[in-house]
Order: C-alpha cells, then sequence, then structure tokens
C-alpha cells in the first residue's frame, strides 16, 4: 500500500528545485473530494449508521495524518523516543493558532507497543512558521536519514504486529517495496540480540581476554533461550521479495540501513516465487526446500484506503478498479500458504476497502488450498486491543466496471443468459462473490478479518487476516472453474446457447528454475482469464498492480491490467528465454574459506575471539577473491546462497559490509577495516589491543564535530581520558566503544563506532549525515563541521601565495586528486577539497561505479 510519510527531508520533499522552495503545488487545480458512483457502492456495502457515515466521509476527505515510527533496537529506539518527549515535545506544548486554538503537538499511537510509534496533525505551514516546529522538523529528517526514524502511515504498521515473529523464524514479505513493513520484520527477527551476545560473551569475557564494560538493564533481561543455538545471534531471516527490479532496490536503500545480516532481498513474480534448496543434513542425496514460519503477503490492490493521500484517486478511481486484481491476489495468497510451514502464520493485507480484493481473495485462497481442514483464519480480537476495528464480512455485494452492483454470482449469470447474450458484465467471476454453499469456502468465519476505516482513529482504510496452516495440502488448479458461462467469442456464433468457459494457462517454470513438486507448482502457476464483455477490448480500461508507491509521486494508470509477471521477468522454459532484465547483472555470491590469508590476517590484526564465525564471509564477484569489500551473512544465508547458485533465482542483496579495503601505510597495518554497518556485530569479539574506550561525553563531541584531527606536537593531550590511549595505539582501524559513566542523564546510550588511527591524525569513520545526526541526538548541537586537514591546506595556500612557499603553491595547483577509497572514505593526509574529505562511507567514489547489487541511489 502507500507508505508515503509527509515531512519533506531528502530526495522526498517535493517542491525545491535547486535548493530553492516553488510553489509549484499552485499550478495543480484542487480535486474536488467527490465520486458518486464511490459513494453509493461504499453506502450501500459498509451499511454504517447515519451518524457514523457521515464521519466516514468526512475522515476520508480530511488530510491524513503525519506518522513515524522509531527503529533498531528496543533500547536504542527508546533512547531516540526519550529525547523527543523530553526535548521537542515541552518546546511544541504552547503554541497557539491565531485565533487562540492551541496547536495540538505529536502524540503517541495509542495501540502501539512501548509508544514507539506517533503522529501529529499539525498542517505544514504551521510547521514552518514556528522555531519550536522546525527544529522538531530538523530531528525528524536527520534521525530519518540514519536509519532510527521510518515515517510509515499508522495502519501499514498492523500486519508486522499481528505476524508473532520470533528471532530465529524465517519470514518472507512477498511484495515487500519500498520496505516499511520489511523494516519491522526485521527488527523483530534482531530483537533483543545485542543484549543476548554482550550476555553470551560476558560468560567468556575473561577467558577471552574482552572488556565489555558494566553488566547493562538489557542484559540482565536478556532472554537467551529465544534464540539458543549461535551463541545469542539471531539464527532467523528475512526474505524481502519484490517483483519490480527498480523498487527492489529501493528496498534495498530502505533496510540496509539497519545493517542486519539477516536480510536477504530477491526479485521475482509473488505468484511464482521459487522453491528454495537448502542443504539435507540427514540425507545429502535427497531434495531438501525451505519452508517460511512467517509470511506477510501485502499485495498490489486498488488502494481506495489510500484516497487521503493520493487524492487523485478522487478522480481517477473506476468502478471495476478491484476486479483486474483479483485473480492475482488469489495467486499471490496460495502461493504464500503453498510455501508456509505447517503451524506457520500468513498474514494477508490491503489498503482496499473493496471486499473482492480482501474477504474474497481470503474464501477463495481457502477453498483451492481444501477449506479449514487445512487454512485456518485466526481470531485476533484480542490482539492491540487499543486498535479500534471492524469484522470482516461474511456477506457482500460487488461493483462492475459500468457501476452495476450485484448481490449474488447467480444474479450475474441470470443477467448474462437472459438480457446479455451469455456474457458476463464486466470482469466479473465466481469468486468475486461469498462462497457458495457446497464449496470449501461456504460458511468461513470470514468475520475474524479485521477492517479499519479512516474514521474510527484517523487513518487510512485498511484490510488485514491472519492465516494459519494446519496441514500440507495440494491446491486445487486454477483450471477448474466452479461456475460455466458463455465466452465472448462463443456469443458470436448464433447457434451456440449454452454459456462456456475460456481459460488459458501460461507457461510452468522449469523444475530446474524451482525444482518444485509438480502438483504444487501446476497449482501455484496456472492462470485462468475468463471472457468478459470487455475482452475485446483487451483490458483497456484496467487499472496498475501496482499499490501507492511509498514517494511523493503518483503512478500513472496503465492501458492494460498488469499482473506481477508483467513487472518484473519470470523464469521461463528454455524454449520462451528470459527477456534481458533492466540494470546491471547481479554479481555472484561467493563465499571465502575460514584458512584465507586475508582472513587471518584480519583476525590477527583485531584479535578476534574465536567464537566469531569465520566461515560467514563472503564477497561479491565472480573470481571469489576480496577485491573491495568483504560481508558478513548468517549460516542460513550461506546455505541459501551457495545451494541456489546458477539456479535462477534472482538474490539481489544479502548480507553485510563488515570489511573495507584501506590503503596502508605499512605491512603491519591491516588493510581491511572495520566498516560502520558491521561494527555493531564484530565489536564484542574485538581484542583489547584494538579497542580505545571512550566515557567522557565532550570527548566524543571533538571526534564527531572535527575531522581529521591532529596527534602531532601533543595534539593527542587534548582527547582527555582516551589522549594516551589513541597516541600509543598502533595505526590502522580500532573500535571506539563509548562508555558513558552516568552522571549525565543525557548521555548514558552505549555505541561502538569506527576509529582510524593514521600516522599523524585521528578520524571517526562515519558517514557526515552520521555525525550530523548524532550531533544533533547528543548534544544538540547544528555546527558545521570542522576539517583540520582543510584548514592546514588553506593556510599553506596562503601562504604560499604570499610567496613564503612557491614550492607548496606549485604542488598544490598540479597535485592529482584524493585518493578515495571504494567506499568513499577519503586518506586524510592526501585529501584535497570539501567533497573528498567527507567519510561518506556507503557512497561509491566520483569516478567509479556503484558496486553491482547496491541500489543507484548510492552513487548519487
Amino acid at each position: 500500500m502507500g507508505k508515503r510519510g509527509g515531512f519533506r527531508g531528502g530526495k522526498r520533499g517535493g517542491g525545491r528545485s535547486n535548493g530553492e522552495r516553488t510553489n509549484s503545488w499552485k499550478e495543480y487545480p484542487a480535486v474536488e473530494k467527490q465520486h458518486k458512483n464511490f459513494q453509493k457502492f461504499y453506502d450501500e456495502l459498509l451499511q454504517l449508521p447515519e451518524g457514523e457515515k457521515n464521519e466516514f466521509w468526512e475522515a476520508l476527505r480530511r488530510e491524513l495524518p503525519n506518522s513515524f515510527r522509531f527503529c533498531g533496537s528496543k533500547g536504542h529506539a527508546l533512547a531516540v523516543k526519550r529525547l523527543l518527549e523530553t526535548r521537542y515535545i515541552p518546546q511544541i506544548t504552547g503554541i497557539e493558532f491565531h485565533d487562540g486554538r492551541p496547536v495540538e503537538p505529536p502524540k503517541p499511537v495509542p495501540w502501539y507497543p512501548n509508544d514507539l510509534a506517533w503522529w501529529m496533525t499539525t498542517p505544514k505551514n504551521v510547521i514552518r512558521k514556528f522555531p519550536p516546529f522546525a527544529a522538531f522538523q530538523k530531528f525528524l529528517v536527520s534521525e530519518t536519514s540514519v536509519g532510527n526514524i521510518s515515517r510509515q502511515e499508522v495502519v501499514s504498521m498492523i500486519p508486522p504486529m499481528l505476524m508473532d515473529v520470533q528471532p530465529n523464524h524465517v519470514v518472507l514479505d512477498m511484495c515487500a517495496a519500498p520496505g516499511s513493513k520489511a523494516a519491522q520484520l526485521l527488527e523483530m527477527i534482531m530483537r533483543g540480540e545485542e543484549a543476548r551476545v554482550r550476555k553470551t560473551l560476558r560468560s567468556f569475557a575473561q577467558e577471552d581476554g574482552l572488556d565489555l564494560g558494566a553488566e547493562t538493564q538489557e542484559e540482565r533481561e536478556a532472554d537467551l533461550e529465544a534464540d539458543p543455538s549461535d551463541c545469542g545471534r539471531s539464527t532467523g531471516l528475512l526474505i524481502a521479495n519484490d517483483s519490480d527490479y527498480k523498487r527492489g532496490h529501493m528496498l534495498v536503500h530502505q533496510l540496509k540501513r539497519l545493517s542486519s545480516p539477516n536480510l536477504l532481498v530477491t526479485n521475482h513474480d509473488a505468484t511464482q516465487f521459487p522453491s528454495i534448496k537448502i542443504p539435507n543434513r540427514e540425507n545429502p542425496k535427497a531434495a531438501n526446500y525451505l519452508k517460511f514460519d512467517r509470511i506477510l503477503a501485502d499485495v498490489p490492490c486498488s488502494g481506495d484506503g489510500t484516497l487521503r493521500k493520493n487524492v487523485n484517486l478522487w478522480k481517477d478511481w473506476q468502478p471495476g478498479s478491484a476486479l483486474g486484481l483479483h485473480l492475482t491476489q488469489i495467486r499471490i495468497l496460495v502461493r504464500a500458504l503453498q510455501l508456509l510451514k505447517a503451524g506457520g502464520k500468513v498474514v494477508y493485507s490491503t489498503c482496499s476497502m473493496n471486499p473482492v480484493e480482501n474477504e474474497a481473495v481470503v474464501a477463495a485462497a481457502i477453498d483451492r488450498c481444501g477449506g479449514e481442514a487445512n487454512v485456518e483464519i485466526i481470531d485476533c480480537s484480542q490482539e492491540l486491543p487499543k486498535l479500534k476495528r471492524y469484522p470482516g464480512f461474511r456477506d457482500w455485494k460487488i461493483i462492475d466496471k459500468n457501476s452495476r452492483i450485484w448481490n449474488s454470482h447467480e444474479e450475474v449469470i441470470k443477467h448474462a443468459n437472459e438480457m446479455n447474450g451469455g456474457v458476463v458484465p464486466g470482469r466479473v467471476v465466481e469468486t468475486m462473490f461469498p462462497p457458495a454453499e457446497g464449496t470449501l469456502g461456504y460458511g468461513l468465519p470470514l468475520e475474524r478479518c479485521m477492517r479499519v476505516y479512516p474514521h474510527m482513529q484517523d487513518t487510512g482504510g485498511f484490510f488485514i487476516t491472519v492465516l494459519q496452516k494446519k496441514n500440507e495440502f495440494k491446491a486445487r488448479n486454477e483450471n477448474e472453474p466452479s461456475t460455466i458461462v458463455k465466452s465472448e467469442a462463443a456469443a458470436q456464433e448464433p447457434s451456440e446457447k449454452q454459456s462456456v468457459a475460456t481459460a488459458t494457462a501460461e507457461p510452468k517454470a522449469p523444475a530446474a528454475a524451482t525444482d518444485e513438486p509438480k502438483a504444487e507448482a501446476a497449482a501455484a502457476e496456472t492462470k485462468v482469464e475468463v471472457k468478459t464483455e470487455d475482452a475485446v477490448m483487451d483490458d483497456a480500461e484496467g487499472t496498475s498492480n501496482k499499490r501507492p508507491l511509498d514517494t511523493e509521486e503518483q503512478e500513472q494508470p496503465s492501458k492494460k491490467v498488469k499482473t506481477e509477471a508483467d513487472s518484473s521477468a519470470a523464469v521461463t522454459p528454455a524454449a520462451q528465454p528470459e527477456k534481458p532484465r533492466k540494470g546491471p547483472i547481479e554479481e555472484p555470491f561467493k563465499y571465502l574459506d575460514a584458512t584465507h590469508p586475508i582472513i587471518q590476517n584480519i583476525k590477527e590484526f583485531y584479535h578476534l575471539s574465536t567464537r566469531f564465525p569465520d566461515d560467514r564471509y563472503m564477497v561479491r564477484n565472480e573470481m571469489g577473491e576480496p577485491a573491495k569489500a568483504i560481508y558478513y551473512t548468517t549460516a542460513l544465508m550461506r546455505d541459501i546462497l551457495t545451494e541456489n547458485e546458477g539456479r535462477g533465482i534472482k538474490f539481489v542483496h544479502g548480507g553485510v559490509r563488515m570489511y573495507m579495503k584501506q590503503d596502508a601505510p605499512s605491512a603491519e597495518v591491516c588493510r581491511w577495516r572495520i566498516q560502520n554497518e558491521g561494527i555493531p556485530i564484530l565489536q564484542g569479539y574485538v581484542g583489547e589491543p584494538r579497542v580505545v574506550h571512550l566515557r567522557n561525553k565532550e570527548t566524543l563531541r571533538r571526534l564527531l564535530i572535527e575531522m581529521f584531527p591532529s596527534l602531532t606536537s601533543d595534539g593527542w593531550k587534548d582527547f582527555d581520558e582516551i589522549g594516551e590511549r589513541v597516541r600509543d595505539i598502533g595505526m590502522g582501524c580500532a573500535v571506539l566503544r563509548v562508555e558513558p559513566d552516568g552522571s549525565d542523564p543525557d548521555f548514558t546510550e552505549r555505541m561502538a563506532l569506527p576509529l582510524w588511527k593514521s600516522i599523524k591524525s585521528l578520524n571517526l569513520m562515519l558517514p557526515k549525515e552520521d555525525r550530523a545526526a548524532m550531533l544533533l541526538r547528543v548534544f544538540n548541537d547544528t555546527s558545521p563541521l570542522i576539517n583540520t586537514t582543510l584548514k592546514q591546506q588553506q593556510e599553506k595556500k596562503a601562504a604560499a601565495q604570499n610567496g613564503e612557499q612557491k614550492k607548496e603553491e606549485e604542488d598544490a595547483t598540479v597535485e592529482p586528486k584524493a585518493e578515495v577509497e571504494n567506499d568513499g572514505a577519503v586518506k586524510p593526509e592526501e585529501a584535497q577539497t570539501v567533497e573528498e574529505q567527507v567519510a561518506r562511507e556507503d557512497l561509491p567514489a566520483p569516478d567509479e561505479t556503484p558496486v553491482a547489487g547496491e541500489p543507484a541511489e548510492e552513487a548519487s
């Protein structure tokens, strides 16, 4: 569904050109928020009491509140939330409109646990006008840029909260882009990992020579039994899939900020998601396929629940908008249930209020999977008790493309045979109606589904249901329609009076690509299209199958109803080769042997504990040798990537960049420095010879605000408690452990940061935006960063211009650009410009192309 945030910042602001604000929005006339047929249909369908009906339509016409969620580990998220409550909310409280009414400050979403989700109804002109709001907005933009806050619509947060994801679960998000829900799922898999790992390490700290500092409250509360098999590390995995290649990379960009080795991104049609091979430990010769504990099917839909933010829907909504996606939605849900473990759960959701896309899909999918004996609708009425919701429908009507409302399929057939020459109106098929008596879907407790309407808690419209798989099953083939009707082609033959159905099946994926059990693959991949009265137009008036994007731009309606197979090249038989996909070819995933000389050099230089696994390092190149970056993954991801190499499964991203290659001043210095995104995983295992302990708040401030501060001429003395340590530690990368002493209530969060010691200077290897965000969060400081190296070069240049150092002036004129590392970090002694000196470790050098598999945004 659409999950667009409402705060300006970064590339999403819109209305800005060349750094200046424009009023381009004034060029477009306001959309009239009226639609006669839309209102008629939902009035008749929902049957709300008169007073509540007015509230429903008034809510739909109001602007949607802005909302956001605090991300990351629970301790970190609570720390950032506490800052909002203590610093910004008091400043906002008390602001009044011109008429004296108080401006409502942001407030927590009542049903979200630990008050980690917030929303606000303040108009944008107020946010821009009042300084306290401007400061608050800057805080939001800053924390969003570094991944501590996710701007997400409130109803979009519901589905993951009903999935009960545990750290050891294998989870699939079938239609994941742009990634807000996937981020929630990944956080649930990673939940408590840091505290569990520290608690495990503490029992070996003395033996391994580790100084972990004082035990934290989170460590004391850590449940080692939550995932006990890998020394506290989360063994679960999230596979985030999207059928669109470009949206898949937007997904990578969104999720990689969480720095999780438990994330794998794929690019497949959800209706034909391939079976993934995994090792069979008991019988290596027998095939074994991955089954999921939890699956989220947040499917493409017509999106009429998003009217409050996608206002163009008021004029673009078509009566038959929901009909074109019905069969695709069923296929996705059936495929999800096939991929699920017995006992596992699927959450199906849409941002549509139309039962054709909701209850009808659930009933049809359960019918194809063998009924209630195999799939159960779970009662979630006691979950999220403060969330207001309506039960699902057990009976409903549908509207076709010509605005005709139908009560039953029998009524459609009667009309087709008596009034329309045997042709079914619009796109109407039998599965769109409530299950008929005698079918496996009849009598399902569809009231257990959840419907959220805009007026209930000032949100968008949404539908959610939770299904549990009770037994393995063979899904009924879609080529077995329950009703026979006359096709358009048959209607043109006068002698033909009996209604008939026309079915077309797409080609199956090859066994080599999926190795799927034949019956399951056929049920998943066979598709049916019933010819209707608009078939001759080749679906010319259909709608796009995509949910509204989580961006400021709106997708235009397509001329043909697309399925996910249209958006992404599906795995096809050899006789029909897959069309070349746009974008770079993904580099392969190659794992390094634990005895590789570079791995051994890294272990020795950083004095890594033997308890850290050394058989999960991976590179992204055909040669399988470390060239630019070394990644780290979980054991399960390693098994998946190695077992499925060459099988046609399209893996886009996996693992965390743990080390980046760095030029070193001598052979004794390791050329592989720890990457910022990998340091939370590795830092607890780094030996004391490569660790610096920082406890003074002001020392951290200086390291953040000053790039490349000098250590020469007694410069090390300016670093207070770490001065002697940074003077004496060997050159190269080290871990800076920030361990507040507890004397400052605003400085309590423990952190680990990458530090680089060179011949003359010291530098935190953090991107510029991370430095700025941390300065604002910890110190409420918006001062510009100080570049010591640049300052010294400017002084030399000024001296040279005065004729005092002509040699230096000549060198400055002809000297080449600074050597930039593969990830954008600059060697401090050779940096020449402000842009080159900023250690943006996630960006490739300006004259390099991005590493294959990384989002295009990274190269901007």
